[in-house]
């Protein structure tokens, strides 16, 4: 049997920095995109992490993405403002948008940043784990590639559009809702096909529209709506909001980032921030949190469930461990980095876990 690699976190983030640098990326951004990437894997969403840095070189490779781009902002208020993000990494659009938006925040009370011409961003996690830092409630979307039919359709138009909403506590760790609008993210389907495994039943359709355990004929196919038009609904609120009203495209006009060689992605992202001090004090918002969180734990359970959680908290336990214990990678995943490794010179064996 072949033994399982695990890798220390910080060093599969200076990894993937350096082969971006390599690739000729600045290194502060190249530390953004590894550090989005990693942390996805960290926290157990395997889907948005390493796995993508391939996808992410061959875009630039292939001037899909361009790592040069000069980010402006094109409008802006006291509380708003629309970035143009020239097609750069959508990681280093989203963290440049954050910050503006947090700041905004801070002076006015709220704040609401819109972005054009970006790329895929990561997780929304990535950036609503930044805004509770500074104890702002985040809320952070993104349109994407059509992968889901709208109810009733047979083919995709919109995307698996996600929605992130960050929100501290005080002795418990942030309430962290981070969802893709499909039944599951598509992502997780491309790592059931990278393993040859199959998908749970009710995931996805084929080209035919028939359900399908196979996760090779479901990529073909779609993912399913969340709850079907509740789902369906909620997608089209966060395309209109990142993509209609931010000028990016929208539905069958956001670029498939793996199929199409030809045109930009110009996936949009929609961030508002809230200073909660502007309503109430943050510690004792803390502390009601807190009493909030702990009356949801102290409900009755249900036969065989030992505790209530709320969101976010699996992926921060997995965090935890992962940090300690190192994260593992598919096989195909590691073969695919060893290889880019050798190609920019940059060892992945340097990023094991040593004990």
């Amino acid at each position: 049997m072949t033994p399982v690699n695990h890798y220390s976190y910080k060093k599969l983030q200076d990894f993937c920095s350096s082969i971006f640098v390599h690739a000729g990326v600045e290194k502060e951004q190249a530390d953004i995109v590894a550090a989005s990437l990693v942390q996805a894997d960290l926290r157990g969403v395997d889907s948005h992490g390493v796995v993508r840095t391939a996808i992410y070189l061959k875009r630039v490779e292939n001037n899909m993405i361009n790592p040069a781009a000069k980010i402006r902002t094109e409008k802006e208020n006291e509380s708003t403002a629309l970035i143009d993000g020239a097609n750069h990494f959508g990681a280093v659009v989203g963290t440049k948008a954050l910050k503006l938006a947090m700041k905004k925040a801070k002076a006015n009370g709220i704040a609401m940043v819109g972005v054009k011409h970006s790329n895929h961003f990561g997780t929304g996690a990535y950036y609503a784990l930044e805004g509770v830092k500074e104890d702002l409630v985040t809320i952070v979307m993104s349109n994407a590639s059509q992968t889901m039919p709208p109810t009733g359709g047979l083919r995709p138009f919109i995307g698996t559009n996600p929605l992130a909403v960050g929100i501290p506590c005080g002795e418990y760790q942030p309430f962290l809702l981070d969802m893709a609008t499909s039944v599951v993210a598509r992502g997780k389907i491309i790592v059931a096909a990278q393993k040859g495994k199959s998908i749970p039943p009710g995931w996805a359709i084929d080209k035919h529209g028939k359900a399908t355990t196979n996760a090779e004929e479901a990529l073909q196919g779609s993912v399913l709506p969340l709850a079907g038009p509740k789902g369906y609904g909620i997608s089209m609120f966060i395309d209109i909001l990142s993509g209609v009203l931010t000028g990016a495209g929208f539905g069958k006009y956001v670029h498939n980032m793996y199929e199409n060689w030809e045109d930009p992605q110009n996936v949009g992202h929609f961030f508002i921030t809230i200073d909660i001090n502007k309503f109430i004090d943050i510690q004792t918002f803390k502390k009601r949190m807190d009493l909030y969180i702990q009356a949801i734990k102290s409900e009755p359970k249900a036969e065989d469930v030992e505790e209530i959680l709320i969101p976010g908290e699996i992926e921060t336990r997995i965090s935890e461990q992962r940090k300690k214990n190192g994260i593992t990678l598919p096989l195909k995943v590691e073969q695919e980095l060893t290889e880019i490794g050798r190609k920019y010179g940059v060892p992945l064996e340097d990023a094991l876990l040593r004990c």
